[in-house]
């Protein structure tokens, strides 16, 4: 099996794993919620697998890299973060019903991974920018943030929707978690990735210096990462200097995400600077 069709088949699992979180959400049913975390379980197993297979497969082409190098390679690693965040989530906090907004995410990553008529799942050596030992640090950092930010989107969208509506109305609102723990989910989730993000920008400046003699050239890529980073700064000094929560810190988590894909898409595809290679 090779690693790209073991990856394709991911994205029909977690599709499967959207569907029945979405029917645990709204028929309360606790069978489709056990059914959901088996297969959302399994999915993150075989995404982890064609990561693994893929990186196998660099090396017996004589290649020897890691599976991290291009949009296609970023964006199932994205899917996989998104998901393991989620795991650890839904199992600290025992609550399945962020699953039904948490595992779309995953699947339109590996959607547009895997079906995309411009995206190419062909394994190309790197180019000499990328050979570096940075690469796998900067990565893994910046889509460990990436990931828990979109997690936060997906309770910050929750929230919305169902934050405020009282329990004891029944419905759907009631099998959701309460709105002070929505919030206190979504705000260590953004903690963590701002974080990670933190670390993602110091090693990629790091990387930077070695590559093109600068630690920050303002190229596109870095400029918008550092508006993402500037967005959930001001989310975090709200909510600890000014006191904001509720509905503003889900309006700005919701910001800052869309920061956050247009930091990852739109720089590539809009604006032309050293990161262009991420495209391919």
């Amino acid at each position: 099996m090779s690693s790209s069709w073991a990856l394709s088949v991911v994205t029909f699992v977690y599709l499967g794993a959207s569907l029945l979180y979405l029917l645990n959400l709204v028929f309360r049913s606790a069978a489709a919620g056990r059914l959901a975390t088996g297969t959302v379980v399994t999915a993150c197993a075989l995404n982890l697998y064609g990561i693994i297979l893929r990186w196998i497969e660099s090396y017996q082409m004589g290649i020897g890299r890691a599976p991290l190098s291009n949009l296609y390679e970023s964006l199932v690693f994205f899917a996989w973060t998104i998901i393991l965040l989620y795991l650890i989530l839904e199992w600290r906090y025992k609550v399945k019903t962020i699953g039904a907004f948490a595992a779309p995410f995953a699947f339109f990553a590996m959607a547009y991974a895997s079906f995309s008529p411009s995206m190419s799942s062909q394994i190309q050596p790197l180019i000499p920018a990328l050979k570096s030992n940075w690469l796998i640090a900067h990565v893994v950092t910046c889509f460990l943030g990436y990931a828990a930010f979109t997690v936060a989107c997906a309770v910050s969208i929750m929230y919305l929707i169902w934050g405020r509506k009282p329990r004891e109305q029944g419905g759907v609102a009631h099998y959701l978690p309460k709105g002070v723990v929505m919030e206190e989910i979504s705000y260590k989730l953004i903690l963590i990735g701002f974080l990670f993000l933190s670390a993602g920008i110091i090693t990629g400046a790091v990387w930077a210096h070695s590559a093109w003699g600068s630690y920050w050239s303002w190229d596109p890529k870095e400029t918008w990462s550092l508006i993402t980073w500037l967005v959930y700064a001001t989310l975090l000094h709200a909510r600890y200097m000014r006191g904001w929560g509720g509905e503003r810190i889900a309006v700005l988590s919701l910001v800052g995400f869309a920061s956050v894909l247009f930091t990852y898409f739109g720089v590539n595809f809009l604006l032309s600077g050293l990161h262009s290679y991420a495209t391919g």
